[in-house]
């Protein structure tokens, strides 16, 4: 009888073993930390509201849920609104694995920075916005993702400045330089930034009742099991680039030190390996991995792909940025210098 019950303890230990090693193998990115702050502003008070941006902000948000993230969702949110979310991002994010910032709605570029406009922002001069009108991107990055192992900020925030004359005109003794899109942001080590469309460029926010292209694509692309980020947003681009019939181009600064998905599924294990259970799917990105290498070749192609064709001068300097060394760097060039020089007889850009 002791015997009997030493065999049915024994078997009742295996069998608690089993079902643990089972769920972790099911699940293995579950000790990852995955933290996302996502908001759509589109309710302006004192400019022109906005259709779409709250159906993007509702979209992103299932789409990260989906893929374990734990998000802090936001619609029409004025200032204090604003703060009081990214305030408990900031504290979600101390130690995670991967911070994502997620914003559609009006934004704006004043001397070379980039701000995001709550819903009650009343921009009359630069004065409001330095002084707490307005939300400075860079600064909040800073003080909300900085300790979280990989950081991706999404901008679909490049629609037409709304304040864009009342500060030009406010500023009538000095000098304000005020874009109609965002301006070019440099990106920090473990950092992705896209945005809608380039630098200074405008970005649609699609029609009413539907997602912008931006996010649409974004939506799309993202989560497609074992698709690499930049490959996703390679997709990206070419998607949005085709359905606004080339007027509106994705752009994005990149200082990821690995590839990063969404949705590491059937990721090659290669590429998954490397990192073990973190769950971040980060792999090196040295080109030392033959799958590896062979995806960065593939990001490029696409990359390229995109462009080839465009008679845009800001789409071959993308090109040019993104991959310096590229395989079409030569041919990036001749046609950049080509274009510019014709802007150049033309009188300017």
């Amino acid at each position: 009888m002791r015997c009997f019950r030493r065999v049915l303890s024994c078997l009742y230990v295996i069998i608690c073993s089993w079902v643990v090693l089972v769920t972790l193998l099911a699940h293995p990115a579950s000790a990852e930390r995955r933290v996302a702050f996502v908001v759509g502003n589109g309710a302006y008070r004192h400019t022109t509201p906005l259709p779409n941006p709250a159906i993007d902000a509702k979209g992103m948000a299932a789409l990260l849920r989906n893929v374990g993230f734990d998000v802090i969702e936001g619609v029409d949110l004025d200032r204090a609104g604003m703060t009081a979310r990214l305030s408990e991002f900031a504290v979600k994010t101390q130690g995670a694995d991967v911070a994502l910032l997620f914003y559609a709605g009006h934004g704006i570029a004043v001397n070379g920075k980039n701000y995001l406009l709550p819903v009650d922002a009343d921009l009359n001069s630069e004065f409001d916005i330095k002084f707490g009108a307005a939300i400075d991107i860079d600064a909040t990055l800073d003080q909300t993702m900085a300790d979280a192992k990989v950081k991706l900020v999404f901008l679909d925030a490049c629609r037409d400045n709304p304040f864009a004359d009342k500060i030009r005109s406010a500023a009538r003794t000095r000098s304000v330089t005020v874009l109609s899109g965002l301006a070019e942001m440099k990106s920090s080590e473990g950092t992705l930034i896209a945005f809608a469309t380039g630098p200074g460029q405008k970005a649609a926010d699609g029609k009413q009742g539907e997602n912008s292209p931006f996010t649409h694509a974004l939506l799309k692309n993202l989560a497609e099991p074992g698709v690499e980020i930049r490959h996703a947003l390679t997709k990206v681009r070419a998607q949005v680039s085709e359905e606004t019939h080339k007027q509106q181009l994705p752009w994005e600064n990149t200082n990821l030190t690995g590839f990063f998905y969404f949705n590491p599924a059937s990721a090659a294990p290669a590429a998954t390996a490397s990192l073990g259970a973190a769950g971040t799917a980060i792999a090196p990105a040295d080109g030392r991995a033959g799958a590896s290498s062979s995806a960065s070749n593939e990001i490029e192609l696409e990359f390229w792909r995109s462009v080839r064709a465009s008679d845009k001068a800001e789409e071959y300097s993308a090109y040019l940025t993104r991959f310096p060394n590229g395989n079409f760097t030569s041919i990036a060039r001749s046609r950049l210098a080509a274009l510019q020089a014709d802007v150049g007889a033309k009188g300017g850009w």
